[in-house]
């Protein structure tokens, strides 16, 4: 037996569970709640930030990996990361800067995938 397969089996499993049980609390929050996706959203990011900055979703990170960094608290998280790394180089000019800058990949994605999902789909008003 292979223990390097088996501890990359692992690896996904964990980040399969870890991010499916992420998606599964949006899914609660969109189906049980009156909360708008943007709110979702939002409570997702911040409550990244939020554990990012007391250094909590760290542990979650080296548990899941991908499975924590890719939903919207790891962008969250990574913000909060980068803001604190720039600090601790640039002074409170990194506060400001260093999220940003940290986060810069995600945000060139989503613009990037959004605007070419704008020219695929077509957009219909949503129903009341």
């Amino acid at each position: 037996m292979d223990w390097a397969n088996v501890f990359e089996i692992s690896s996904l499993v964990k980040c399969f569970i870890v991010g499916g049980l992420i998606c599964v609390i949006g899914q609660i929050l969109i189906d049980k709640t009156k909360l708008t996706p943007a709110r979702i959203l939002v409570i997702f990011v911040t409550t990244g930030a939020v554990l990012g900055g007391l250094g909590i979703y760290k542990y979650l990170v080296d548990f899941a990996g991908a499975g924590a960094t890719v939903p919207l608290t790891g962008f969250g998280y990574n913000l909060a990361k980068g803001a604190i790394e720039a600090v601790q180089e640039s002074g409170l000019i990194g506060a400001f800067t260093g999220g940003v800058k940290a986060a810069a990949g995600g945000i060139a994605a989503a613009v990037f995938f959004g605007y070419i999902a704008s020219l695929i789909s077509k957009p219909k008003m949503k129903k009341q």
